[in-house]
């Protein structure tokens, strides 16, 4: 699909097998001198090949820290060949990137689990375009997609942020939940600095990042050396800010395969928008004559076909490409919309299969979201007579659907939707050991359209999540956001 409606040359490039087995891979950015190589060291336990500490700029080049029993640094337009490591789209950037890209192959425990990014220390004012020949947000944007925690570094005495950086870090956007903050350095201030320190920094942050949850931020001094007599009062803190830290990077490897699940179901919907948007654009191409002005035309109302085909296609518009990318992307399209695919519905329905049937199965072998297994004894399954061990919260097996679904036709009789006059008494009557304050979060994480009624995929969230609390115990923790597990596939 992503070729037939030319994906890449809109969004990103086609995902590689390296991409898809990949480890998961820690980015870290800062300004020069806020310490992201000696991070690396102090978590290695070690120096490696191509690293370099001063307090000029010093990492003037991309590098990849990947585990390898040879000691060894790999240039970049060699790595960019290795079709077992995730950077062989990396080539589009051209051998202006590649030439300052290279990976260190490291004899390292913790590069078996993860790969760390080192990035070259960001510069301000006009010294830091002097000599790049290449788009350096461009390729930040590209690992941002691709890795799995984003480590901002900052300098307890180093607090502003320069217009590159801010420009890198608005790059960041839409990958808000893996951004991490450490406060480096800051055992060289005292604790009434460094609580004003870190009021700045959180002041400074907020402008740049644009987003109402408050990021983590780690404070610290991650080096060897002892700590600084000024912040020895707060050693114990910085003691277990690290241990927070190492622990968070440690979580990476248990998630990455539903992390990646995730990231390819985003993928394939917004490709299967991509595909109805470009078919739709290749129909109101006219035949013969006045091609041109229509192609004008169609980036002018560019939001009256993102419109036209969210309507005709009944898609959610939180998953429609940006506007004003996408309609730079048409300004810049080098040839005739004529030529584009038109619409194909047999592929489109062919990756609707997939995303509806293939994934949730992908979903389920990931280690801790099987499904429990029940014997067939012949009997017609009752979700409601099972006994507990039978249970398992994160995950619908396809006995209970069918029943929850028979459920929905008896209280819907053939209505679409059911409101919460109709839902909540129907749930306070048939579940009288929930209590109502668990109903009331039940809704909450069932509606997941919001849009104050429950369909038959969320109704069958909400029967479900009350059948848990009736045999468990009204004592089951419910989360706070409703598990990928038991999102219905046509909610991704």
């Amino acid at each position: 699909l992503e070729e037939t409606y030319r994906f890449p040359d809109f969004h990103s490039p086609i995902l590689t097998e390296g991409e898809i087995g990949a480890k998961p891979m820690v980015m870290l950015m800062g300004q020069y001198s806020v310490g992201k190589t000696t991070f690396i060291k102090h978590l290695l336990g070690r120096d490696f090949p191509g690293s370099h500490v001063g307090p000029e700029p010093t990492t003037d080049r991309f590098m990849a820290l990947v585990h390898s029993e040879d000691e060894k640094t790999i240039p970049g337009n060699a790595l960019a060949l290795q079709t077992h490591l995730p950077f062989g789209s990396l080539r589009e950037q051209g051998g202006g990137f590649l030439s300052k890209f290279e990976a260190a192959c490291v004899n390292s425990p913790i590069l078996q689990k993860i790969t760390l990014i080192d990035t070259p220390g960001i510069l301000s004012g006009e010294k830091q375009r002097i000599g790049r020949n290449y788009d350096f947000s461009e390729v930040i944007k590209w690992f941002a997609d691709r890795v799995d925690r984003i480590l901002l570094l900052f300098d307890a005495h180093k607090l502003d942020i320069s217009d590159e950086f801010r420009t890198c870090i608005n790059e960041l956007k839409g990958h808000d939940d893996k951004v991490r903050v450490v406060l480096n350095k800051s055992d060289s201030v005292d604790p009434q600095q460094l609580l004003r320190v870190h009021g700045a920094l959180m002041w400074s942050l907020g402008k740049c990042l644009n987003t109402p949850e408050v990021v983590r931020v780690y404070v610290g001094s991650f080096w060897d050396e002892p700590i600084d007599q000024k912040g020895m009062c707060n050693a114990d803190l910085f003691e277990r800010e690290k241990t927070d830290l190492i622990n968070d990077l440690k979580s990476l490897p248990k998630g990455s395969a539903l992390r990646k699940v995730n990231e390819i179901v985003k993928r394939t919907r917004l490709a299967m928008i991509h595909a109805h948007i470009i078919g739709h654009i290749r129909n109101q191409m006219p035949s013969m004559f006045g091609k041109e002005s229509k192609q004008k035309e169609i980036i002018e109302n560019l939001a009256d076909i993102f419109n036209d085909v969210r309507i005709a296609n009944n898609l959610t518009p939180g998953d429609f490409p940006h506007m004003g990318e996408f309609k730079a992307k048409l300004e810049g399209y080098n040839g005739s919309f004529k030529d584009l695919p038109g619409p194909s519905k047999s592929k489109i329905l062919r990756v609707n299969e997939a995303l509806e049937k293939d994934l949730p199965y992908l979903i389920k072998m990931v280690p801790g979201m099987q499904a429990p297994s029940h014997s067939s004894g012949g009997a017609e399954f009752n979700p409601f007579d099972a006994p507990e061990a039978k249970i398992n919260m994160s995950t619908i097996d396809a006995h209970q659907m069918v029943d929850y679904q028979k459920v929905f036709s008896e209280v819907s009789s053939g209505k679409p939707k059911l409101g919460g006059n109709v839902v909540a008494p129907y749930l306070s009557k048939e579940f009288p050991k929930v209590p109502r304050e668990l109903l009331s979060k039940i809704w909450e994480l069932s509606d997941i359209d919001k849009d104050g009624a429950l369909d038959q995929p969320e109704f069958c969230v909400a029967l479900h999540l009350c059948h848990v609390i009736t045999i468990n115990g009204a004592d089951v923790n419910l989360p706070n956001t409703l598990p990928l597990s038991l999102m219905p596939p046509s909610k991704y």
